[in-house]
């Protein structure tokens, strides 16, 4: 019985000694939210929507989020195929891009590496890079492009385009040549373009409009040579293709 005491001085003084010996805390070191993704997601594809309607329609091998960067962003390094949709769900346009980044926050795309967008009249528009702002509904470059439409060829410097590149303009245009295809859609369906107007052609200039084109290796897309049962030449680079 007179050890009772002693043994419970001694638990006491145990405990009170395992209060007192320090925590061992872990702590996880500062990441930088724009080099490492919060979450990335392989063989992607999902629609999106927008103010209630189903507007795109995303496919992509590798999609990044970026959301504790200080300006979030989405990013798809491995490029993208994305399709845009109008209200009644109708295709509007058509973008392939080698890579592309999403700034979330100002909802502009930038669009990089053999960008191609097609639009509901089946007209063709090539850069290296293309960004489309959806606030202000308006896609831009200051890049060099060519445009291949039903009734003409245009290359040029500097693009601006409402968002379904059915209404644009070509700032610095550098060739415009006149073509005609089988099957194709009568001009007055075409999209309207727009030419700065010391740069548009006079009413006599179209017959001298192809001496006029830039020297291939001006252009970054290659041509391949015109065949006579063929009277368009049919670029052969890959983003040349018809989605």
């Amino acid at each position: 019985m007179r050890r009772l005491p002693a043994i419970a001085i001694a638990a006491a003084a145990l405990a009170s000694a395992w209060s007192c010996k320090e925590e061992r805390q872990s702590f996880v070191p500062d990441v930088n939210g724009a080099a490492v993704p919060t979450m990335t997601t392989r063989d992607v594809s999902t629609f999106i929507s927008d103010s209630g309607y189903t507007r795109y329609h995303i496919t992509t091998p590798v999609w990044q989020m970026f959301e504790d960067a200080p300006e979030p962003f989405w990013k798809f390094p491995e490029g993208m195929h994305l399709e845009q949709y109008d209200e009644q769900l109708r295709p509007a346009a058509n973008i392939v891009c080698d890579s592309a980044t999403y700034h979330s926050r100002r909802r502009l795309w930038q669009l990089d590496g053999n960008v191609v967008m097609v639009n509901t009249l089946r007209d063709s528009f090539l850069t290296q890079q293309l960004f489309w702002d959806q606030a202000r509904q308006l896609v831009y470059s200051d890049s060099f492009i060519h445009i291949v439409r039903s009734d003409r060829i245009i290359d040029g410097y500097g693009f601006e385009s409402n968002q379904n590149m059915t209404a644009y303009t070509v700032n610095r245009p550098t060739g415009i040549i006149p073509v005609s295809r089988p099957g194709a859609q009568p001009a007055a369906n075409a999209g309207h373009d727009t030419l700065p107007a010391a740069a548009a052609p006079r009413a006599t200039a179209p017959a001298r409009a192809s001496e006029r084109q830039p020297a291939p290796a001006a252009s970054p897309f290659r041509m391949a040579p015109t065949s006579p049962s063929s009277p368009t030449a049919q670029p052969t680079h890959a983003p040349l293709k018809r989605l």
